[in-house]
């Protein structure tokens, strides 16, 4: 077996150049073929990664997995100019939201007629369609994860709240109980756009829409103004800042400061928040996001990662063996409790039952959407309007003005 674990740099600029082996050379005549992977820093650990290509090669005789572990940072460059290479890599992992702008590149394999041996039907929605463009299917959902509310038990048992809140109207309730004797009630910035994204797709709502062959912003809607009046009301019960988002300043230290009950963020939040303040360890609950009823969480943005496969690849068929391979219930349970993210199906969620912090992630991301499917949508992101419109309505903006220029902004960035 002969399973290598490369770092980004120069190993893409070589196989750009054509000068590193890829897409199952056999350079020492052997009769042995390689499977070249790209998977990103801190998707798996060394060992899962060590394992999983074990067990391929164990299922595939000649066959030898070669696993290179990528970058978040210029990730998009380096995959742009794989996927336009002749010696492109065999499997990618990439962004779920990203996987648009490939396929727009004309590089990335079609494998809808997949969909059905990959179990396609319960695929998390917010994996499965951001990979499909124009009903063809071109990135597999890999994994999940996705905000959930992170609160501390120990003040919501001192006001006397038995259980955390079912429904957006219950959750204003809760938190303007415990807004009291110098505790916030949550700690919500302004600028926390994933947040205010699931309560516009809650209300029938979206971010922008399609507009003919293109595609126009769609915060003027009465779907969007009323989620954002929503988030107006439930930002006023804390004292986070109007103008900025969760990193500035980081929300984990604000937490740790041991005067909040609530706060928006991702499982792992929790841990750092302990690290930091040690004195909170055990203090710590989760729940999901709640919805407009109690039928079930609210919609949430769902990030992670699909897996594609580029038309340049030199082994595609032995590429998709590793991918069903990857994304089949053996290895997706093995990532999930390993990694504490959230399966590629709903139907996988109960291995997290004994993660209290993934297990409200996981039932929020059976209702997750992830951003419109635009090939242009990372422009939207780079000078985000969407964080602008909030900070004005925050800040007393007539909120349907604040709209009309942001949503105006989203549709000159995606029509470029």
């Amino acid at each position: 077996m002969k399973t290598h674990r490369l770092l980004a740099g120069a190993t893409v600029l070589t196989a750009v150049a054509g000068l590193t082996a890829c897409g199952g050379s056999d350079p020492d005549g052997s009769g042995t073929v390689t499977v070249d992977v790209w998977l990103m820093r801190d998707s798996v650990t060394e060992a899962f990664s060590d394992a999983v290509a074990a067990d391929y090669e164990k299922r595939h005789p000649g066959v030898d997995v070669r696993i290179q572990i990528q970058e978040w940072n210029g990730i998009g460059e380096k995959v742009t100019a794989a996927l336009a290479s002749h010696d492109a890599p065999d499997v990618i992992e990439v962004g779920n939201t990203q996987v648009a702008q490939y396929a727009a590149s004309g590089g990335v394999r079609d494998l809808t007629d997949k969909v059905g041996e990959l179990r396609g039907a319960d695929w998390l929605p917010g994996l499965a369609e951001p990979g499909r463009i124009d009903g063809r299917q071109y990135g597999i959902p890999y994994y999940a994860a996705n905000r959930v509310v992170i609160y501390r038990t120990d003040l919501f048992e001192q006001a006397g709240i038995e259980e955390p809140p079912k429904t957006r109207e219950q959750w204003l309730d809760v938190t303007e109980r415990l807004n009291e004797d110098g505790v916030q009630g949550i700690y919500l910035p302004g600028q926390n756009w994933y947040l205010l994204a699931g309560l516009i797709w809650d209300e029938g709502g979206d971010l922008a829409v399609r507009d003919g062959d293109g595609w126009k912003g769609a915060l003027d809607t009465p779907e969007a103004l009323a989620a954002m009046d929503y988030y107006r009301r439930l930002q006023a019960l804390g004292e986070g800042p109007k103008d900025s988002d969760e990193a500035e300043p980081p929300q984990v230290d604000i937490v740790a400061k041991g005067d909040v009950a609530q706060v928006v963020a991702v499982p792992g939040g929790a841990k750092l928040i302990e690290e930091a303040n040690p004195e909170l360890k055990g203090k710590l609950g989760f729940f999901p996001v709640p919805g407009k009823t109690a039928a079930e969480p609210g919609a949430v943005f769902t990030g992670g990662s699909d897996l594609i496969i580029p038309e340049a690849a030199g082994r595609p068929d032995e590429a998709y063996d590793f991918i069903r391979l990857l994304t089949g219930d053996r290895w997706q349970k093995k990532l999930a409790t390993t990694m504490s993210y959230v399966p590629n199906r709903t139907t996988l969620a109960g291995v997290l039952d004994d993660d209290p912090g993934a297990a409200a992630m996981a039932a929020a991301a059976a209702g997750g959407r992830a951003t419109p499917n635009s090939p242009r949508w990372a422009a939207v992101e780079a000078d985000n309007p969407i964080k602008e419109f909030q900070t004005q309505v925050l800040t007393g903006k007539d909120p349907r003005e604040a709209a009309e220029e942001s949503s105006a902004d989203i549709t000159e960035a995606l029509d470029g």
